[in-house]
Order: structure tokens, then C-alpha cells, then sequence
């Protein structure tokens, strides 16, 4: 699929209000990642309304939350006044190297429409990542039960899943869904290493760190 990042961002920009109304609690996993933690800057790329980048607020000094919507981010400091929220991309954060200690990067990954796009948020994820910092990612998965997808799939697909407004209108979301193999490929690819990995609930899980020596990245 061609690079059409303007489209992904523009239909967050028209949901927003409804989704915000619709996502209202942090993901489980988010925070199972942070229980017993503590550190000074911490990131939720792809923040959204700001449901994870609350929970952050418990375990870190400062939050910081990027995401492509502009309609979003307004939510998300109505939400978290404690953290500072900058509209960005996601394949190119807007942060300086080694800036934050830990990092959600939940449920926006597969949002990217190209490969390479992905691949590059996760180089970009590494640099942003203090040494020894930890971060988790997640993407939907060919294991979902909505998807007719081979179980041995070493492939994803991309698609569009459409969200239905209150009055009717239907605004389709773009979705790569990744095969766990790709999904790991990807993540072998980056400038990170795999501390843990797993599948629950059709989606793929990985806490990852910044790998030692020289980066793989462009």
C-alpha cells in the first residue's frame, strides 16, 4: 500500500470525539507492564485520548504522548493535564535520543501504511529509548477470530475496518494485520531486542530494550 499517513490521520481527527467516549479505560497490558515501575520520562506513542498515558502518570517524573491526531491530543490533555503531548509521527518521533526510560507503544504500529514505515517506528522507539529502558508493542494479528487468515501465515495483509459514528456514517480505519512471524521479523529487523514476546486475545506482545552495540537502522 502507498504511504498515505495524511488519511490515517485525518480519520482519527473525525472520530475522535466518539472514539474518546468508546475507549475510556487503559489497556490491561499496559498496566501489567507497569506495575512496580519508576522512572523520570516516560512515552506513549500513539496516545490517543490518552487512556495509557494515565496510567504513566503513576510510574513516571513526566509522560510524554504523541500522536498524528490533532482532534486526539486535545482530548488527551483534557484527560492527563500532568503530561505534555505533542502531535508527531510515530516513524519519526519528536524527541532527542535516549530521552525516555519507558514507552507503550499499544494498539498504533499496525496504523502504518508500509512495511518499511513500521520497521522505521521501531528504529525510531530504539533511539528514543534510554540504555537498559524497556518498552511494550502491540499489534493486531492474523490470530484474531474476526480474520480468515491461514494459521500458518508467515505474512499479514492490510485492510480497512470501518467505525460507525452515531448518526450512521461509517469511516473506514486502515489496518495492517500482522502474522506473528512477520511481527517478529519486523521487531529482528529493528534496533531492538526481545526481551519477552507473546499472542493473547488476537494480538501480538513484545517488551523490547534498545540493542547494544551499532544500529541496524538507516
Amino acid at each position: 500500500m502507498a504511504d498515505d499517513r495524511r488519511t490515517v490521520r485525518e480519520t482519527y481527527d473525525a472520530i475522535a470525539e466518539h472514539f474518546a467516549r468508546t475507549r475510556a479505560y487503559p489497556w490491561p497490558e499496559t498496566e501489567t507492564f507497569c506495575a512496580d515501575r519508576q522512572v523520570g520520562t516516560a512515552l506513549d506513542v500513539g496516545c490517543g485520548n490518552g487512556r495509557n498515558a494515565e496510567v504513566l502518570v503513576e510510574h513516571a517524573e513526566r509522560v510524554v504522548g504523541v500522536d498524528a491526531s490533532r482532534n486526539l491530543l486535545a482530548l488527551a490533555r483534557e484527560r492527563v493535564p500532568e503530561g505534555s503531548f505533542l502531535q508527531g509521527d510515530a516513524s519519526r518521533l519528536p524527541l532527542v535520543d535516549d530521552a525516555v526510560d519507558l514507552a507503550v507503544y499499544v494498539a498504533t504500529l499496525h496504523h502504518l501504511p508500509e512495511r518499511g514505515l513500521r520497521r522505521r517506528s521501531l528504529d525510531e522507539l530504539a533511539r528514543v529509548l534510554s540504555p537498559g529502558g524497556e518498552a511494550l508493542v502491540s499489534a493486531w494479528s492474523t490470530t484474531h477470530d474476526r480474520f480468515d487468515a491461514p494459521a500458518d501465515a508467515e505474512v499479514g495483509f492490510d485492510t480497512h475496518v470501518d467505525w460507525t459514528l452515531p448518526d450512521g456514517e461509517t469511516v473506514p480505519r486502515f489496518y495492517h494485520i500482522y502474522a506473528p512471524p512477520e511481527f517478529d521479523a519486523d521487531l529482528a529487523a529493528s534496533d531492538l531486542t526481545v526481551v519477552r514476546s507473546w499472542r493473547s486475545s488476537g494480538n501480538c506482545y513484545a517488551v523490547v530494550t534498545p540493542s547494544d552495540g551499532e544500529r541496524k537502522g538507516p
